[in-house]
């Protein structure tokens, strides 16, 4: 038996992994217990949270635990392969504790355990680190106690365990090796199936939080990465259809006379004549707002929180019945300034393909002589922005080094009101006859929720709060416009006033629609006070706003002109790897990856399944899921 002491570092490694995770496990259905109760499934939350905690082990140590009894055939790699494996057991151990670990703030900032955000977030370490001990503090000091103190507990185990170990004669070497490699790599696939266990093994509720309990943070974010991996192959879509099909379906929920494409059956590349006839067309300014739903705006049933644009709402096209098409800014970024549906892939703002020559509002303007700019208060690397629109048809961007003695700069960089000066400057400065594009994205309603002093009444007695920061970006809003109404680009210039997505999307529903209302509000110019209440996306905003600019143009996007179009309103919406697409008469298509479609009937805010399924709806909406992926892969989502 003394051949087989090897496996000792290995098994304290298993049982500690199990437990931490069982314990992590539990109480996090303690802590989610309505939401657990709900589904009446505690013991299959265990018994699969078993099972993929051995998937997990199974992963992370195929490769170390079948090539060890080969490497210890030799007695001279002893001591290199004691130090080696139980510094890579311990590392390992405690990563999964930091990840595990911060997995209930991560729960209350996205309702999911950590995916490929949390990895994603790595790359900007000033604005997480920042933002971590603003809003986290006392968490981060226990998570990296915690996991520093879990490190030293299991390594004086491991380093005394692998003490022990000997050499291993090489015939048995020879027949452990492949029996330990296949135990770890059944472990990992856990089942003798075409496909090996993935997070849709487990989605067993309609409530996507609860769905991820079974698994661990550590393996959930492994997963995301593999998937983030295989984004340039067509595994990631919810179903399939003939190409004509999918073309023929997009093309005839946008609304459009095919006389009007101009590159073929399968583009939908077309002609859009604007609706207002102008001389000149108008400048455009688009002001994404961050994180605003429609749960902090008065005038959509919400907190008092905006009075400012409460007031505006009377004075331009207030859209009240919009839905963002996902849950974070680049998909916000996506969805307004390049019109692109949204897919089980991570936006194209962060996507390979799409970093040149991919279809932007941008891009449009420029071809027809306006200057384009992205203003934001931050540093513009932050998820790929700066690099995507300065490769699609941004001629300037100005970011956080540009901003010279602003009034305040917390963890996201300038404040609001620094943002909103520095584009008044900007907009200002242009010679009358240069037409101007420029996207203004805000920042300071963001955790942690810093602002100046002294701007607001504030609606909490606590300062940092999501409703304070909501009502100073409105201040800060009003301060813009009232600037703008006095200077002489406002009678020439269009504002689309938008949030990037709505502030935090949880809940129990499986796509939680509620959450993706959204304000949206155009206004300036001569644009006339009106109220369009039908069901409308984000991605319908662009075509709208070339109708109301007064540019004719030939583009891909299809969003519907709002001026025009007289289509029951429909929405798409992308909830992690879940997408939903909404028509005007509630009823909805939920499609998963691995599943077969499902229709549900959407009753604010509840979703409940039809009782019947409506095959064409389940059509269409695979068919804006596939063409959207087909696009990006094909990369003909462009202007020629």
């Amino acid at each position: 038996m003394s051949d087989l002491r090897f496996l000792k570092p290995f098994v304290w490694f298993a049982v500690s992994i199990i437990v931490f995770l069982s314990l992590s496990r539990a109480g996090l259905v303690i802590w989610q217990g309505e939401r657990v109760t709900a589904t009446d499934n505690l013991f299959f939350i265990f018994a699969q949270g078993l099972r993929f905690d051995l998937v997990l082990i199974g992963m992370v140590l195929f490769i170390p635990l079948s090539l060890t009894p080969l490497i210890l055939i030799f007695k001279q790699s002893l001591p290199v392969w004691r130090i080696v494996v139980t510094l890579y057991l311990a590392l390992l151990f405690v990563a999964v504790v930091f990840v595990e670990l911060s997995t209930p703030s991560f729960i209350n900032q996205f309702d999911l355990r950590p995916n490929v955000l949390y990895v994603e977030y790595l790359k900007y370490p000033k604005e997480v680190i920042s933002t971590l001990w603003e809003a986290y503090k006392l968490q981060l000091i226990f998570t990296i106690i915690f996991s520093a103190l879990s490190f030293k507990w299991l390594y004086g185990r491991l380093k005394t365990a692998a003490i022990q170990v000997q050499a291993v004669r090489w015939w048995k070497a020879i027949l452990l090796s492949p029996l330990l490699l296949l135990l770890a790599v059944m472990m990992a696939r856990s089942t003798l199936g075409h496909r090996g266990v993935n997070p849709s093994t487990v989605a067993f509720s309609s409530d996507p939080m609860v769905n991820t309990l079974p698994l661990s943070s550590a393996y959930s974010v492994l997963y995301a990465l593999r998937e983030m991996m295989n984004e340039s192959q067509s595994n990631v879509q919810y179903g399939k259809l003939p190409d004509d099909e999918v073309s023929r379906l997009v093309k005839q929920e946008m609304g459009i006379d095919e006389q009007y494409f101009t590159a073929g059956q399968q583009s939908t590349l077309h002609f859009h004549e604007a609706t207002h006839k102008r001389e000149k067309p108008l400048n455009l300014v688009i002001v994404l707002e961050e994180s605003l739903g429609a749960e902090f705006v008065g005038s959509l049933g919400g907190l008092p929180l905006t009075p400012e644009l409460d007031k505006l709402t009377k004075e331009g096209m207030w859209l009240n019945n919009l839905y963002a098409t996902g849950t974070r800014s680049v998909r916000g970024i996506e969805a307004v300034v390049t019109g692109f549906t949204p897919t089980p892939l991570r936006s194209v703002v962060k996507l390979t393909k799409s970093q040149t020559n991919f279809f932007t509002i941008a891009q449009l303007l420029k071809e027809k002589g306006y200057d384009t700019s992205f203003i934001y208060g931050g540093e513009a690397h932050f998820d790929n922005m700066k690099r995507f629109f300065a490769s699609n048809g941004f001629d300037k961007i100005i970011e956080e080094p540009d901003f010279k003695n602003p009034v305040f700069t917390g963890s996201w960089g300038a404040s609001d009101e620094d943002l909103f000066s520095k584009a008044h400057e900007s907009f200002s400065s242009y010679e009358d006859g240069q037409p101007f594009f420029s996207l203004v994205f805000t920042s300071t309603n963001h955790s942690p929720f810093e602002f100046p002093d002294g701007r607001i009444e504030l609606y909490d007695e606590e300062k940092q709060t999501v409703n304070n920061a909501v009502k100073y970006a409105d201040y800060a809003l009003g301060e813009f416009i009232r600037k703008a109404k006095k200077s002489k680009y406002w009678e020439n210039t269009v504002f689309l006033i938008v949030a990037d997505h709505n502030s935090r999307v949880y809940g129990a529903e499986i796509v939680p629609i509620e959450r993706f209302h959204i304000p949206a509000l155009i206004l300036g110019a001569d644009v006339k006070p009106q109220t369009y209440s039908r069901l409308a996306s984000q991605i319908d905003l662009l075509p709208t706003l070339l109708s109301i600019m007064g540019v004719d143009a030939t583009y891909p996007a299809i969003g519907r002109d709002l001026t025009r179009s007289t289509m029951p309103g429909r929405a798409i919406m992308q909830f992690d790897t879940t997408q939903a697409y909404m028509q005007e008469d509630g009823n909805v298509a939920i499609m998963q990856k691995h599943k077969e479609p499902v229709q549900y009937v959407y009753k604010k805010p509840h979703l409940s399944k039809a009782e019947q399924q409506d095959p064409e709806l389940m059509k269409k909406a695979l068919a804006h899921s596939i063409w959207s992926l087909r696009s990006y892969l094909e990369s003909s989502y462009r202007l020629k």
